[in-house]
């Protein structure tokens, strides 16, 4: 079920809606503003799953080591099989 809704739009926010509409990107306004959302949910689930992973590596701690073969090496015998 959808929910009806009444926004406000900037005119330059209405007049670039308007021109998607006219070249037919999207069949009504309605459908251009759900896709502009749901757009900016998926973009924040990635940037919330980079976040995660970020802290993750922030958590695990530094390596002293000095090139990309010790730290490799040093990634390999902390792995568990």
């Amino acid at each position: 079920m959808m929910a009806l809704q009444c926004i406000t739009l900037t005119k330059q926010n209405n007049d670039w809606l308007e021109k998607q509409v006219d070249a037919q990107e999207f069949l009504s306004k309605s459908e251009g503003v759900n896709y502009l959302i749901n757009q900016a949910r998926e973009k924040q689930e990635y940037d919330d799953f980079v976040q995660i992973k970020i802290n993750k590596g922030l958590k695990s701690g530094y390596t002293k080591k000095q090139t990309r073969e010790e730290m490799l090496a040093e990634i390999k015998s902390n792995l568990k099989f």
